[in-house]
């Protein structure tokens, strides 16, 4: 009767040197190591290449360019029309944004530069919004439904993120004194 190993290629299964001398232990060594190198080479440039890649939403605890160019754009949509349209309002209102990011705790700022990062890659606004053009070259209207679409997804994470954006941007807006002014709000009551 015939074994089962008659008919396959049994060269290269798996044995266990017991001589290092082998040279059927060296070869499958060698085949090993070609494998190995072969499949580290595709990870780590798609990593490094990813890596590579990555612009920050946040340096040194503000807001990067490609940063304010998003956040400004979410500012627009987010607050619209309690945001006035004019360049100094939207000016002012990214660097109240920087004033927050720097009094947040390390750990929180972290979390942030995460999520402003997705937001100013390609990949991750593709995860997020599902766009991969750049928020501040989205017509407002794309940009506004892309976060409809945040707002009611299923994937909890895309919920958070989106509730994050607007609550930063709503508290960022609010306790500007400019923002008083135009609901009425005299400031706080002097002591």
């Amino acid at each position: 009767m015939p074994s089962l190993a008659q008919g396959f290629d049994t060269s290269a299964r798996t044995e266990i040197c017991v001589l290092p001398d082998d040279d059927r232990c060296q070869l499958m060594k060698r085949r090993s190591l070609l494998k190995l190198s072969v499949v580290s080479a595709v990870v780590l440039t798609v990593v490094g290449g990813t890596a590579a890649m990555w612009k920050p939403g946040l340096v040194g605890g503000k807001l990067s360019p490609e940063g304010r160019l998003a956040m400004g754009a979410l500012a627009r949509v987010l607050l619209g029309e309690a945001l006035p349209p004019n360049t100094a309002s939207l000016s002012r209102h990214l660097d109240g944004f920087d004033a927050l990011v720097g009094a947040l705790q390390p750990a929180v700022r972290d979390e942030l530069a995460l999520l402003l990062g997705m937001t100013t890659n390609a990949t991750g606004r593709l995860g997020l919004f599902g766009h991969r053009t750049a928020l501040h070259e989205l017509p407002a209207a794309e940009l506004h439904q892309a976060l409809q679409g945040m707002r009611l997804s299923a994937i909890s994470l895309r919920q958070q993120a989106y509730f994050a954006l607007r609550e930063l941007h709503s508290g960022v807006h609010y306790a500007q004194p400019d923002a008083w002014a135009l609901m009425g709000y005299p400031g706080p009551r002097a002591v």
